[in-house]
């Protein structure tokens, strides 16, 4: 024990405990990860030498917390990266080190333990170093020590002007190099800016992203012969899991976990150049059924927007449908008040609006979002023989969720799968297998146009653009005259002039896009905004990427989605500028400001309370997720809840979460409502800061249920007369 006493003092331990945890440490685990690159590499080193220079002869009680604060960082970027597939941005770095963030984001647990085990034990075998070598002087570093991280940081800089590589940013950053080569890039353009004055930016052109494009040649002779629409989106899904779409763009992704799906894209047409706009279900949605894009900025859902207006939601698919005779119906496997679904479908023109609660058969396992896929396809299929009953031709949308963190499956598919996330993947594919053979059995592949599809995407390590990467697989009564693989790039914004292009009805201008039924000669400019990156394709070979602000680089690319593009340089100034115009006109169609409208999220309807709180997301009682408050305003909360059940009381709890971290408003923990004496709230706070994915959850269990009869929420400048009172009360969120 002396003699390793007495080794653990010699003054070269203590630097070596340094390096191995700041060093080697890192670069190992970028090995077990799977996140090997040159470039990752050499971040590593870089922002690795600079903690050693930086802590080799600083007090331990000073370097504690900083490389705590480094180990927490790691550990936490691990499991962001493998839950939502990204880097955070400088804007939401403090929610990457928040225990509950990292908890909803991975499921509970954590993905990769190792990882954090490691981290504490080198962490530890340096405090041991510290503390055993406590007293004794510490030899300074040589000089070419200290210019080691300045020429690993210029290394990795030229390596990416030089010979950029546009893969995952955590394949080729250290989190703390990334933030800092975002600043840095920041104050660059800042003084780029100021250098070029006060420049008068002309508006861009816009009619490329907003206006219908009916121009094309039309695939089908004639309006099609389907009877009917049937949607189905499935949760997360990416367009590379389609083998068709794997290899019409050359992808090197060969991983075939929906086998079943692939045979059937043999059956229909597939297109493989396929956008996924945003991420966020309600927003894909919206994208699909309302041919706009949803904000390309984290901003306020349109759908929520939609609920202020009374003529734009007319322009929707299923109120279009309606308005030619459909039945229109939505479905999904999920409580519908998350994300205010049980308003906005309804207001954009659904007949019927059901989710969980239509549901009679069991589940096959349990899942806190509500139906695992296979129980949520037996009872579509039921649904689907009730609307062949009726003489009207139907419309019908299906959005599935067991694709949806936290992942679960059964445990013959855990057991056949690396991963919960494949497992719960493969076990769809199963499940819409058996449901797509019933439709055909029952006859309505003959007489229904069925397109298969996804919201958005959950992502695939390695594979680039897996984020905006969608898919369109079209099954129609026609299928001999359709191409098996349709030509060109199309998204989400173009599904609904598509399908009323199919039966030639009237496409109203409000609505944007092309039509997957007609063959294009040109290009067309196309744009998406996911894992913190805004994308933009002129339409002429050109595909910009800008992930910092105001900064870009373009590639020559065909299309949109490609496995591969040749590097063309980095871009900022008027160009950049015109870009982030563009998304910001697109953002602001449907209202120009996100000040002064009234929400409202409350009802009449009857919402049974469960016995325990199990999750904050699926057990909200309201739909108000993901609100936008600009910096300085004032927002302005006011809820009534009241129990039904004269005898049984409800608790009631209210949390605000940013980025799904908790967000202190002030609030009590626990509150109280009863039939006699409803729990009434009215309460502000303050915007210093723009807030965005700002969600409300209001929770609630007892043996009883509750009415949300009122659930208002207006954001204001200061000053503004505040006009909550003057909005007369309804079920529908108004525009002051």
């Amino acid at each position: 024990m002396s003699a390793l006493f007495n080794r653990l003092r010699r003054p070269n331990v203590r630097l070596l405990s340094l390096i191995v945890l700041v060093l080697i440490v890192p670069v190992c685990l970028r090995t077990a990860l799977g996140w090997s690159t040159p470039l990752g590499y050499l971040s590593d080193l870089a922002v690795g030498s600079l903690l050693v220079v930086a802590l080799h002869r600083c007090a331990w009680w000073l370097a504690l917390p900083v490389l705590l604060f480094w180990a927490l960082l790691a550990i936490a970027t691990a499991e962001l990266v493998s839950a939502v597939g990204r880097l955070p941005t400088p804007s939401d770095v403090h929610y990457l080190i928040d225990p509950q963030f990292v908890e909803n984001s991975t499921g509970g647990g954590l993905a990769h333990p190792a990882l954090a085990i490691a981290l504490l034990v080198a962490l530890v075998f340096w405090l041991l170093t510290q503390f055993v070598g406590r007293g004794l002087a510490r030899p300074g570093l040589p000089r070419s020590v200290w210019a080691a991280p300045i020429v690993l940081f210029a290394a990795h800089w030229g390596a990416q002007n030089l010979w950029p590589d546009d893969g995952d940013a955590w394949r080729l950053y250290n989190l703390p190099h990334q933030l800092l080569a975002s600043e840095v890039a920041d104050w660059q353009i800042q003084a780029e800016e100021w250098l070029d004055g006060d420049v008068e930016e002309p508006a861009p052109a816009m009619a490329g992203l907003t206006d219908v494009d009916l121009n094309g040649q039309k695939l089908l002779a004639a309006p099609g012969q389907a009877r009917n629409v049937l949607i189905i989106a499935l949760e997360g899904i990416p367009g590379a899991y389609i083998r068709a779409n794997r290899e019409a763009i050359g992808s090197h992704y060969q991983e075939d976990l929906m086998p079943n799906l692939s045979r059937w894209a043999e059956r229909g047409m597939n297109t493989p150049d396929y956008v996924l706009h945003t991420h966020q279900t309600i927003r894909g949605l919206y994208a699909m059924l309302c041919g706009d894009y949803d904000k390309l900025n984290n901003g306020t859902p349109k759908g929520v927007e939609m609920l202020t207006l009374t003529e734009r939601n007319q322009a929707c698919l299923p109120a279009q449908l309606r308005e030619h005779g459909f039945s229109t119906h939505y479905l999904q496997g999920a409580g519908l008040r998350f994300m205010a679904k049980d308003k906005i479908m309804p207001h954009i023109g659904f007949d019927a609006t059901h989710g969980l609660e239509w549901f009679s058969n069991s589940n096959y396992l349990e899942f806190p979002w509500g139906k695992d896929d296979k129980a949520f396809f037996e009872g579509a299929l039921d649904y689907v023989g009730q609307l062949k009953k009726h003489k009207q031709p139907w419309m019908l949308t299906l959005l599935t969720v067991g694709t949806h963190q936290p992942y679960s499956a059964p445990e013959d598919y855990l057991e056949r799968y690396e991963t919960p996330k494949q497992a719960a993947v493969g076990y769809l594919d199963d499940a819409l297998d058996q449901f797509l053979l019933g439709l055909e059995r029952q006859g309505i592949l003959k007489d229904t146009l069925v397109v298969v599809t996804s919201d958005e995407s959950h992502g695939i390590d390695g594979v680039r653009l897996a984020s905006s990467w969608g898919f369109n697989l079209t099954l129609a009564p026609e299928q001999a005259q359709l191409p098996r693989l349709n030509v060109g790039v199309y998204g989400h914004v173009d599904l609904s002039t598509s399908i009323l292009d199919y039966f030639d009805l009237p496409v109203p201008s409000a609505l944007s896009g092309r039509s997957l039924f007609r063959d294009y000669e040109s290009g067309r400019e196309i744009m998406s905004f996911t894992n913190g990156k805004l994308r933009y394709h002129n339409g002429q070979g050109i595909f910009s990427e800008c992930d910092l602000p105001r900064r870009c680089r373009y590639y020559e690319s065909a299309g949109f989605i490609a496995d591969s593009a040749t590097y063309k340089g980095i871009y900022s100034g008027h160009l950049a500028r015109q870009i982030a115009a563009r998304a910001n006109a697109l953002d602001l169609s449907l209202l120009r400001t996100s000040l002064n409208h009234r929400y409202q999220f409350g009802s009449n309807n009857v919402i049974p309370l469960q016995a325990q709180i199990k999750d904050d997301w699926a057990d909200n009682l309201i739909g108000a997720q993901y609100l936008e408050m600009p910096k300085g305003s004032h927002t302005h909360v006011r809820l009534t809840v009241r129990s039904v059940d004269p005898q049984q009381a409800a608790y009631i709890q209210l949390k605000a979460k940013e980025f799904e971290q908790d967000v202190q408003l002030g609030l009590p923990a626990e509150m109280i409502a009863t039939a006699d004496q409803p729990l009434e709230m009215d309460f502000s706070f303050e915007n210093p800061q723009p807030r965005k994915a700002f969600s409300f959850h209001l929770l609630g269990y007892g043996n009883g249920a509750v009415e949300v009869t009122d659930f208002s929420v207006i954001t204001e400048l200061p000053g503004q007369e505040d006009i909550l009172d003057e909005v007369p009360e309804d079920d529908t969120a108004q525009s002051s």
